[in-house]
């Protein structure tokens, strides 16, 4: 085994249960060991911090999994899984939501997403992709699943010298699953889809559009598969426009439609950033807007282009409202904080020469939990606002 010892005052952030080790903290690694294998976490006064995950590869050369001394097996993965499971269902009922979120659930490079009787988990780190039968194993005994599928796509894994992979790993694949969520049915497409096959953290956000779309004009920019189009739609939405650049995901739109009987949803091709100064040339107005972009900010050193991206579409979009409007805006960059994030839509509402006010602060589905001691678990920031010109 391993032993890794920190620098001096480095301990710090790891007391405080920091979830992760750069390279750059530590002071001398002792022993032989294989890459992914656990070793003990000691600091310069040989006092023992906790055990994780070692990759001489990777910047974050340990991913901490305990704080004390464990044994990881198969037991280890079960209680960590089934204790995850048990703080969702203690807030909900939902056949579909987000099992384990990583570092949240203190299991650290493991996703798992459940839709129905479906599983599909995306693992990151080493340490996690070489205990793979074990926690499989853990999901099958715990869940009882007609499937595990795999879709480890994150660029993390090239990091960690892993290869991007995707596939069954146990019982049958449904290719025409449909899910229901909020009283929506939603096909889910888990091979092809965006992410692990739907976005289970905008579900809670979702449902609040059912509050402003009766008789409105509803414009879904970024719509994706279509679930706030969706749920506007079936609570009375006068006429619904679903936006997206991927004629795919229009495609799912109206096949999800067609799941729910709903038939005032037009679909548009188009590229966002176009279509709304299209639409500002028009002079069109719209009652309610939903800007729902994927990450503009992917990185650090992308703040400065992703802070603009979402002004201008935010600006946009506030242009076309008429007074008492309705915009939802979000941002699920890490990097674009809850701060940063306000600083931006009062700058988009000088630009746009309208007066807003903020109804309510949005921000994940409650079951990708918000730890925070993980910095990067915050990440999805929304914003209800109107405008009172």
């Amino acid at each position: 085994m391993y032993t890794v010892y920190l620098k001096k005052n480095e301990e710090k952030d790891i007391i405080n249960k920091r979830y992760f080790i750069f390279s750059n903290e530590v002071l001398k690694i002792e022993g032989h060991d294989s890459q992914g294998s656990v070793c003990r976490i000691l600091n310069s006064e040989k006092k023992f911090l906790g055990i994780g995950f070692i990759n001489h590869l990777s910047k974050m050369i340990v991913k901490i999994i305990s704080f004390s001394e464990e044994t990881v097996n198969y037991s280890f993965f079960y209680e960590r899984i089934k204790k995850a499971n048990e703080r969702r269902l203690s807030r909900f009922t939902r056949d579909s939501y987000r099992v384990v979120f990583s570092d949240s659930d203190f299991l650290p490079g493991l996703i798992v997403d459940k839709y129905d009787d479906h599983l599909v988990i995306s693992i990151s780190n080493l340490g996690m992709d070489l205990r793979k039968k074990l926690i499989t194993d853990a999901l099958i005994n715990i869940f009882n699943p007609k499937c595990i599928y795999e879709k480890s796509l994150s660029t993390i894994r090239e990091k960690e010298g892993l290869k991007l992979v995707s596939g069954l790993l146990y019982g049958e694949l449904n290719p025409n699953l449909v899910i229901s969520i909020n009283n929506i049915n939603y096909g889910v497409d888990i091979v092809n889809g965006q992410k692990t096959g739907y976005f289970l953290d905008q579900v809670d956000n979702r449902l609040e559009i059912s509050k402003y779309a009766k008789d409105r004009n509803v414009l879904d920019l970024f719509c994706n598969v279509g679930g706030f189009s969706l749920v506007a739609a079936a609570h009375g939405a006068k006429k619904v426009y679903a936006v997206d650049i991927s004629e795919i995901a229009l495609e799912e739109v109206k096949k999800n439609a067609l799941l729910n009987n709903i038939s005032n949803i037009e679909t548009i091709n188009k590229d966002i950033f176009n279509y709304l100064t299209e639409l500002k040339d028009r002079e069109t107005k719209f009652d309610c807007i939903v800007l729902d972009p994927p990450a503009f900010i992917k990185t650090i050193d992308t703040i400065g282009k992703g802070y603009n991206g979402y002004l201008t579409i935010n600006k946009n979009a506030l242009k076309l409202l008429p007074e008492n409007g309705i915009l939802f805006t979000f941002s699920c960059s890490e990097h674009m904080s809850l701060d940063m994030f306000l600083k931006m839509i009062n700058e988009a509402s000088i630009a746009a020469k309208v007066n807003i006010k903020i109804i309510k602060i949005l921000t994940q589905s409650e079951d990708h939990i918000i730890n925070l001691r993980v910095e990067n678990s915050f990440y999805l920031k929304g914003l209800i606002v109107q405008l009172i010109n």
